[in-house]
């Protein structure tokens, strides 16, 4: 079976969906499978046309250049056009049995023409939909024309398509709304790696030294500074959380959009000596950084985005035994079972947000029980074999209809 992955971008540039994509590759590797990747214009300046990372092979595509590239629709079908002529190349070249393009839509069109004049069944896996993803950064808004027009485009790729994954429940019933038959779509869960997850240590005494957390109890968040993380909620709870627990403080490891925003906000509650902005570590380093938690935080708001899609974090979490509090948004109740696995809040409620952590930090009997769940549900259920292994009945069928 040989397989050409088509991606918006990949590792080393680090995301969750980087970090899906190479889990998926290695495992599908470990069935067998000849994989192939090509990147979007999306993924940057390459000095190399064929770029390996962690014993990766990725085919680049570079990126769209000239005035229209900036301009709205022009840039999409500049970036489409490049996309095509890359793909239609590296097609010809490893001769694929299946052509798989990942989300967002711009990929599965070029894709889509490629595999017709190659003769080549092409699939399309969803993780959320670029509509949705373009109401959180401000580019549109629900309802919107343009908005409307994007997912008019999404329908239509989802049923060019030889057959659609997805990454969760909440998206395969949004896609089976538009009329798509179940037999169409498969979900590919989200999952860990549960072997490159160890329970989290004991704190690094330089780490607590350098970023003067002796003696506090650390509430966290590792990842992406995006403002559907609701790290603004996190940041007004510290208020409330320390008038019950004066030793608490919030740590916030990594980058992102809301940087900027959430340290004026800090500065605005006055909260700078207990809130502690680490900037963005070295993916090497970020399991020393998860030692210094004592609980964590994903306060993500209540959106079509976070209701319809699953994280990684919470189960990454569970992999490493770690204690954490959630929002009760779709994505988070697909994964969590409340006072199980994690502790569930009502989101966009930082009242309850306060008072899921204080139930966590004042349950230390409990600390056990959750942590022993969490790790024991992505041991026997949200591991990478076992979702992998859904792409196996589908790759077969269509790989076997369309030989001669």
């Amino acid at each position: 079976m040989r397989v050409l992955h088509v991606l918006d971008h990949s590792i080393p540039l680090h995301s969750g969906y980087t970090f899906r994509t190479a889990a998926l590759l290695r495992e599908q590797r470990a069935l067998g499978w000849e994989t192939h990747h090509l990147t979007s214009p999306k993924q940057g300046v390459c000095e190399e046309a064929v770029q390996t990372v962690d014993g990766l092979s990725f085919h680049r595509t570079a990126p769209v250049a000239g005035m229209g590239s900036r301009w709205p629709v022009a840039g999409e079908l500049l970036l489409m056009r490049q996309l095509r002529t890359r793909l239609d190349e590296v097609a010809r070249q490893v001769k694929p049995d299946l052509i798989h393009a990942h989300s967002p839509v711009l990929n599965v069109l070029p894709a889509i023409q490629v595999g017709r004049q190659l003769g080549i069944p092409v699939v399309y896996e969803i993780r959320a939909f670029w509509e949705d993803a373009a109401v959180d950064h401000g580019s549109t808004r629900e309802g919107s024309l343009r908005y409307r027009l994007t997912r008019a485009l999404e329908t239509r790729a989802i049923r060019q398509a030889a057959h659609v994954f997805t990454i969760c429940e909440g998206l395969r019933q949004d896609i089976a709304a538009r009329g798509v038959p179940p037999s169409h779509v498969t979900v590919i869960p989200n999952a860990v790696d549960v072997e490159a997850f160890q329970p989290s240590g004991t704190p690094d005494p330089a780490l607590v030294s350098r970023w003067g957390l002796g003696g506090k109890t650390v509430v966290g968040f590792v990842g992406s500074f995006y403002a559907y993380e609701g790290l603004d909620l996190l940041v007004r709870s510290m208020v409330e959380l320390r008038q019950v627990r004066p030793d608490a403080c919030l740590l916030l490891v990594g980058g992102g959009p809301q940087e900027a925003a959430l340290k004026a906000l800090v500065q605005a509650l006055n909260l700078q000596e207990h809130v502690v902005f680490t900037g963005r570590v070295p993916h090497a380093e970020v399991s020393r950084y998860y030692e210094l938690i004592r609980v964590l935080a994903y306060p993500r708001h209540s959106m079509r985005l976070t209701e319809l899609v699953t994280p990684l974090k919470p189960l990454e979490a569970m992999a490493q035994e770690q204690l954490f509090v959630a929002s009760d948004v779709g994505g988070h109740k697909e994964l969590v079972e409340h006072r199980k696995t994690g502790i569930l809040f009502k989101a966009d409620d930082v009242a309850a947000l306060t008072s899921a952590l204080l139930e966590l930090l004042q349950s230390e009997a409990q600390w056990p029980v959750l942590r022993a769940n969490g790790r024991h549900f992505v041991e026997s259920v949200r591991n990478w074999r076992n979702s992998v292994a859904n792409y196996k009945p589908v790759y077969e069928r269509l790989t076997r209809k369309a030989a001669p």
